[in-house]
């Protein structure tokens, strides 16, 4: 099998000898080039090309930044029987992609199950989602999200480029003081509208899965739409309120996993093939853990059987 390996070098939790053992042992039984990349947008390049190039199969090692920019890369000219296999290991904080489809957490334990997959020709077809904006439509894998979450994704990223570190509790503090401090939780801003039915106003953030859980906080998932799956549509979860008591039922919903319904100020809807969220003023979005930058209107889709994976 003819395969890409793309690398992020900056990735958070492999050291170069681990990132050196991954290369080795996937070159054992792979025809198998690697590239680092060395620039945003960099993955997204190597993926398009690699579609064009008739490659079997191209590898991530690195977060779920890395596997975005290469989702969007293999489909930037849509789904197609051409479209390179997906495989990654894990190397970024949280791996959410890669959880998510049951792989191990540690790299070297990933990279046995992928060469497992390899070997035993295991593949998997699972569905993506879209988010279409002002510059056009991307891809997401697990998670897209208006409101709060973005505004600590962006927070995150602008302590990570003062040299932080993606952990736990600095993402924990992050979320406190956005709540507490930060966050307009007076004015809602957001609605969500969906095809035949009323829209609903009055809404603070959205939260969209593609598949469970929505994230990880170290080892623990963190889970409003415990439902969601790969072979589902989108699942959403709102809030509409942002009052002390009100953050409290959102956070409890999201670490007991509560499948079903909405308690008050909340609304969840499971298994949806549209949804669009239009906001009174710009408001941030977040895809895949990256953040997108303030939006007034996002159009989001339910892609079946989008793309197939090695799991």
């Amino acid at each position: 099998m003819r395969a890409l390996l793309v690398v992020n070098p900056a990735a958070t939790t492999t050291t170069p000898r681990t990132q050196d053992v991954i290369v080795h042992a996937l070159a054992s039984e792979l025809d198998l080039d690697v590239v680092s990349t060395d620039h945003r947008g960099h993955a997204r390049e190597l993926a398009e090309r690699a579609r064009r190039d008739g490659v079997d199969a191209v590898l991530t090692l690195g977060g779920d930044g890395t596997v975005n920019e290469v989702v969007n890369g293999l489909l930037a000219d849509g789904t197609g029987h051409d479209v390179p296999l997906l495989g990654s290991v894990p190397g970024g904080s949280a791996n959410v992609f890669v959880r998510a489809l049951g792989l191990p957490a540690d790299p070297i334990e990933a990279t046995g199950s992928l060469l497992e997959a390899v070997r035993d020709k295991r593949t998997r077809s699972i569905g993506l989602g879209t988010a279409e904006y002002d510059d056009g439509l991307h891809w997401f894998a697990f998670n897209a999200g208006l409101g709060i979450d973005a505004e600590i994704i962006e927070s995150m990223e602008r302590q990570r480029a003062e040299g932080a570190a993606a952990t736990p509790l600095r993402y924990l503090s992050t979320t406190l003081a956005q709540f507490f401090v930060h966050t307009d939780r007076s004015r809602p801003a957001l609605t969500v509208r969906r095809p035949g039915v009323d829209p609903v106003a009055g809404v603070f953030f959205v939260f969209v899965q593609n598949t469970s859980p929505w994230t990880f906080l170290g080892p623990l998932p963190v889970d409003p739409c415990p439902r969601a799956s790969f072979d589902t549509g989108l699942d959403l979860f709102a809030g509409r309120s942002m009052s002390v008591l009100a953050g409290t039922r959102h956070a409890r919903r999201m670490i007991l996993r509560n499948a079903f319904g909405g308690s008050a100020g909340q609304l969840a809807l499971h298994d949806q093939a549209e949804l669009v969220i239009d906001a009174a003023r710009p408001v941030p979005l977040q895809i895949d853990g990256d953040a997108c930058g303030p939006v007034r209107s996002v159009r989001l889709r339910s892609v079946p059987e989008a793309l197939r994976v090695l799991c």
